[in-house]
């Protein structure tokens, strides 16, 4: 229990100070805001930057870890903080546990539910003097130098002026993640919305409240309330169908009875260019198409060609007016990981070999959606899968505490060192609700293989168990187990706040 923690951090506090021998206070030790103070102290108009600079041989290694997302926050959770110092750099200051993240758009679960800050997943963050967590963006890495250059996040109207600042690392691990792919369809950046951060799913929320009381005005007429009703949905992912089942619940179970005068209104379309959900089971796909349809979720199969503030074209002329538009087609890589001059595996991801290193820099690794095996490794690029990220920085973890512990943990101190078994990922299977308390488990290693696959409400209670297990810490599981009692006795909270 934090209090608990507290006191006993106190505690053993005052018992220090008082078996500590009186020092002068210019040969006492400095203390953590001292030495943060001390590292980014920089004269007026000096040239060179604040900053972190190079570690010493008697002082622990550092391990500088670029985002916050699956893979780097497992990283971060399970390396030895005894051995090395760790500083996050992240435009956010949490982890997001995105399988949950569609049940936040429509109340089923509060945004806390699905964020975890970092000082609870690494609390040495918090308390180490030599532990950091920035919010910056990282604009460019210095291999040579062993030295990244940042700049902080700043925003509001009122914002004071982001500044720059320069850190120097041991080991560098990015993991800074991928971002939506609009495959350069027009207009789909500027007005459609996508899920896969906490003020996505705020805005998605947020404007589906706002034209459900707008479509309640009087004035306003029978086309225009159903344009603002209709929720398109492109990408049949399993984020798009999950969505679409939430959505579909929320509209069958508390739209229909607190906006009784609109409820013949609102609409859900799903649009998907091949297959929805492809890596599922076939059995499993036609369940789903079955279950969605009685839903009231309408399957449209096209290819959008364009994207206005008001409608969608398809690529055969077909026009789909909208209210809200949320974008789920899969991800591809960001303009950091595009700008780095270093070579990369099919798909334009960063090119790694079966240690997770980058092969052309000494000390750097790359993990996650932002990260690819290289063509000379002879392994295919893995999915951008929360697994496949959590698996990554859970091994990568265990390297880096092995080479800390044999003493290659400083800047160039493993270049001879046997780094053991390379990595080796086994997919356990996917699974996604499709609402009405069902859902779809596919437990295969493979679309071709043998396993478990079954659908329905057991199915649905299977998906909730295992995702209710994966949240990080017990506040967290305590929160989300809360909101769906909640949820289930007094339905979804519709305020708009």
């Amino acid at each position: 229990m934090p209090w608990l923690r507290n006191f006993i951090q106190l505690s053993a506090a005052v018992l220090s100070k008082r078996q500590r021998p009186a020092t002068s206070t210019l040969g006492a030790p400095p203390g953590p805001t001292v030495q943060l103070l001390k590292h980014f102290s920089a004269e007026v108009g000096a040239e060179k930057p604040p900053g972190l600079g190079p570690t010493k041989r008697t002082e622990k290694p550092r391990v500088v870890v670029l985002g916050s997302g699956w893979a780097g926050c497992r990283l971060i959770k399970d390396i030895d903080t005894t051995i090395y110092d760790v500083v996050c750099v992240s435009p956010r200051n949490h982890m997001v546990f995105t399988p949950l993240l569609a049940s936040t758009c429509v109340g089923t679960l509060e945004f806390r539910s699905v964020a975890e800050p970092i000082g609870r997943i690494q609390p040495a963050i918090s308390r180490e003097p030599g532990s950091y967590f920035f919010l910056a963006n990282c604009t460019g890495i210095d291999f040579r130098n062993h030295q990244i250059s940042c700049q902080t996040v700043t925003e509001g109207a009122n914002a004071i002026d982001p500044w720059n600042f320069k850190l120097a690392y041991d080991k560098l691990v990015i993991a800074s993640g991928a971002q939506a792919s609009t495959f350069g369809i027009k207009g789909a950046n500027e007005y459609a919305t996508f899920l896969r951060e906490v003020h996505h799913a705020q805005a998605i929320r947020r404007k589906l409240l706002l034209n459900l009381m707008l479509s309640d005005v009087p004035g306003v007429s029978d086309e225009e309330k159903r344009r603002l009703l209709h929720c398109v949905v492109v990408g049949g992912g399993p984020t798009g169908v999950e969505f679409s089942g939430e959505l579909s619940d929320f509209i069958q179970k508390d739209v229909h009875q607190r906006y009784a005068h609109v409820k013949d209104y609102i609409q859900v379309t799903l649009v998907e260019a091949n297959e929805i959900l492809s890596s599922f089971d076939d059995r499993l796909r036609k369940y789903a198409i079955k279950q969605l349809t009685k839903s009231g979720v309408h399957l449209v199969r096209g290819l959008v060609r364009d994207v206005e503030a008001d409608k969608i074209i398809l690529n055969d002329d077909t026009s789909i007016p909208y209210g809200v538009l949320v974008w789920s087609t899969g991800v591809g890589p960001s303009p950091f990981v595009t700008s780095l001059d270093i070579p990369k595996s099919p798909g334009g991801r960063i090119g790694i070999d079966e240690w997770l290193r980058i092969p052309s820099e000494e000390d750097a690794f790359a993990i996650g959606d932002c990260s690819g095996f290289l063509e000379s490794v002879g392994k295919p690029v893995l999915p951008a899968l929360a697994q496949v990220a959590e698996r990554q920085g859970k091994y990568l973890a265990g390297l880096l505490n092995r080479v800390g512990k044999s003493g290659g943990g400083h800047a160039e101190g493993a270049k001879e060192m046997d780094l053991g078994d390379g990595f080796v990922y086994k997919h356990q299977g996917s699974m996604a609700t499709i609402g009405r308390y069902k859902a779809l488990v596919d437990l295969r290693q493979s679309k071709e293989g043998r396993g478990v696959s079954m659908a329905g409400f057991v199915s649905f209670f299977v998906w909730r168990s295992a995702y209710l297990t994966r949240v990080i810490s017990w506040r967290n599981r305590f929160y989300v187990l809360t909101n769906w009692l909640t949820t289930l006795i007094f339905g979804r909270d519709i305020s708009r706040i």
